[in-house]
């Protein structure tokens, strides 16, 4: 069985090339394509992998300007030749679901969401965009178009895997498509619970707008509490702009002093609607519960009252007043740890090498049949 995996693009490093690690772990000789590899940024996860770019990679202005070449990247993941490969798995949450694969392989994608700003957030996505109004007048049309390409590149999947239930209702609504579902992976072993004095809440992630660090800094600013924001991002000017004295922004930090941060706060807040979110998840790896927006992923991994506390506007007034409420010491942190192994590595590992070489012995049979 010769596998390749495909990947949107490695220019930064998230929930989806964690992913993506686990699924090079799994199988160690698959060859990995992407349409652009940023080897200064992402060189330390994936520097020993053969990575394989597209034809983007060596335009002259790729590098600086690569979101401007969007029109051409359904054209770019087309153009990968997969004829040798029997098992094709895209890690997508972009364009990777749309490679064309020879007619005897299997095609298992991994979405971690039908592509945002073409569906889900395509009203908010113009209107955030910092661009000049002539390219937001345009983007519309150019968005259409991809909005048709996606619909038609999520019918070459053979097997949908959705990285949560929420994910999974938004495959079927826009793809009309049916998917199982598969946790992404948490590598829990970073973090242990301390007995380190509490006096601070965190939060952090990619500083975004949509994430809506917005409120949780609002919110803290009138509070006066502690807070502590790890992270970076085009958000985080503005963010520090309107932040109280009792804020800290403590930047990009190494996976040890994350860890650290996570197992002494008092809790993790978690203000925005994730696909998944795998932060509050390491928050509940080290034992602290998380305040977290009743919306998306954190419903699948959160449980008011025992591993934390879900609030339901998403504004600044209603988490400061869940925060006043809020009491650490009612949580029980090893139950707290004990929830969050559901989620490990390892269980991904299993039930992922299990899915696919029970789909690929099942498509190996239909072909030989056929034959």
């Amino acid at each position: 069985m010769r596998v390749a995996l495909i990947h949107d693009h490695l220019t930064q490093y998230g929930g989806a090339e964690r992913v993506l690690e686990a699924f090079q772990a799994i199988w160690p000789d698959a060859p990995t394509y992407t349409l652009r590899y940023d080897p200064a940024t992402m060189g330390h996860a994936f520097g020993h992998k053969v990575i394989r770019t597209s034809f983007l990679e060596r335009l002259p202005f790729a590098r600086r300007g690569f979101r401007w070449l969007l029109p051409l990247m359904p054209m770019a993941t087309e153009s990968y030749d997969l004829s040798d490969f029997d098992v094709i798995i895209s890690n997508s949450s972009a364009f990777s679901k749309g490679v064309i694969t020879a007619p005897h392989a299997l095609h298992i994608c991994y979405c971690h969401t039908p592509t945002r700003y073409l569906w889900s957030d395509s009203g908010s996505y113009v209107d955030e965009l910092r661009v000049p109004k002539i390219v937001k007048a345009i983007l519309p049309f150019i968005l259409h178009k991809l909005r048709v390409w996606d619909q038609l590149a999520a019918n070459r999947v053979d097997t949908f895997v959705a990285n949560s239930e929420t994910v999974q209702l938004r495959i079927d609504k826009y793809y009309r498509r049916n998917s199982q579902v598969i946790y992404p992976p948490v590598d829990i072993e970073r973090f242990a619970i301390s007995a380190e004095p509490k006096n601070y809440f965190l939060t952090g992630g990619r500083l975004v707008a949509y994430k809506r660090f917005d409120i949780v800094v609002d919110a803290f600013t009138k509070l006066g509490k502690p807070l502590k924001i790890f992270g970076t991002g085009p958000e985080e000017a503005a963010l520090k702009r309107r932040a109280g004295k009792n804020i800290q922004f403590v930047g990009r930090v190494s996976d040890d002093e994350r860890a650290r941060l996570f197992a002494n706060a008092i809790a993790f807040i978690n203000p925005q609607e994730e696909d998944f979110g795998i932060t509050p998840v390491e928050s509940m790896a080290a034992g602290r519960p998380v305040i977290a927006y009743r919306r998306g992923g954190a419903l699948e991994t959160v449980i008011d009252g025992v591993t934390g506390v879900l609030f339901d506007e998403q504004s600044w007034e209603e988490l400061a007043d869940t925060v006043l409420q809020f009491k650490d010491e009612s949580f029980d942190p090893q139950k707290i740890r004990t929830h969050a192994e559901q989620f490990a590595t390892r269980v991904f590992r299993k039930k992922i090498y299990g899915l696919v070489n029970d789909m690929w012995r099942e498509h190996e049979k239909k072909i030989l049949g056929g034959a």
